[in-house]
């Protein structure tokens, strides 16, 4: 069976899935999305990934056609459809088609598309041995330009660190904001731990607030780890004694070297050991 896509109510195949030339996600990268897990047939928070959904629309004046409830049954339903308990879900919504320019009331019938499919993100054995990164030059966007809490569809910011990140040989980027501090990766938060204590960086450093990084801080809270949401600095990563990534379709990966430098012992630590698994079995629950 060919993979069903959900656009505004209506199942298409895959291959007859199409929106208009004209739509401004298209022309202009204006909308926002979701990206998901499902687990089990069970959408992981999937009521956290509709608020911050709608919340980005809100932000950026667009109004989302279906309520909440809706949506959530919409890709409860594009699951079952698909026949898949164990997926990945892209939902999107953009501001619709419309003439050329900039002026969104020019736009009419915001498009709404679901996708769930398989991913894999990074290969299993950097689950086991760590990902190596490097440092992009490219900086987080200013957050007095768009708030990095909206999740819109112009990612090239991140897309350019990503590149950098690739041309070094490396899947994975870390992004400083413009004040020179850590912000997080193209796709993923950033965690470390020194002295058994956990960080991260705080929504004002021009972070996406991540789902999976909320749950990895309340796990962390769970399990007695002290943890704080603290400015960090280049510096802090390459003393860290240990590092990991969180993101939807990540989950948690450890982090074992930033800029050719080992970080900590240069293998995957016994808290980001215990929280990979705490986390996996969270998901499950």
């Amino acid at each position: 069976m060919s993979l069903q896509i959900y656009i505004n109510g209506t199942f298409y195949d895959k291959e007859n899935a199409k929106i208009s030339v004209y739509d401004h996600g298209l022309l202009y990268g204006d909308g926002v999305f979701e990206g998901m897990r499902s687990y089990s047939g069970k959408v992981f928070r999937l009521r956290e990934h509709m608020d911050r959904l709608y919340e980005s629309a809100r932000s950026i004046c667009l109004q989302i056609p279906i309520s909440k409830e809706q949506m959530e049954a919409d890709v409860m339903a594009t699951l079952e459809r698909n026949q898949l308990h164990d997926a990945y879900i892209r939902l999107v919504v953009t501001r619709g088609s419309g003439s050329l320019g900039l002026d969104p009331n020019r736009t009419a019938d915001p498009q709404v598309i679901i996708i769930a499919d398989h991913i894999a993100l990074y290969p299993a054995e950097f689950y086991e041995s760590g990902l190596k990164i490097i440092t992009a030059a490219t900086i987080r966007n200013h957050p007095a330009a768009l708030s990095p809490r909206v999740k819109s569809l112009n990612y090239l910011n991140n897309i350019m660190a990503k590149i950098e990140g690739l041309q070094a040989g490396c899947v994975e980027a870390l992004m400083l904001n413009h004040k020179g501090e850590v912000a997080e990766c193209t796709g993923d938060n950033i965690f470390i731990v020194k002295r058994g204590h956990l960080q991260t960086p705080p929504k004002d450093a021009g972070i996406l607030e991540g789902i999976t990084r909320n749950a990895v801080l309340e796990l962390a809270r769970t399990l007695n780890i002290p943890v704080s949401e603290v400015t960090l600095t280049r510096h802090d990563i390459l003393v860290a004694d240990e590092c990991f990534l969180t993101g939807s379709a990540a989950e948690v990966i450890p982090v074992i070297a930033i800029d050719g430098r080992s970080i900590g012992s240069g293998h995957v630590g016994p808290v980001t050991k215990q929280l990979m698994t705490e986390f996996k079995a969270m998901v499950h629950r």
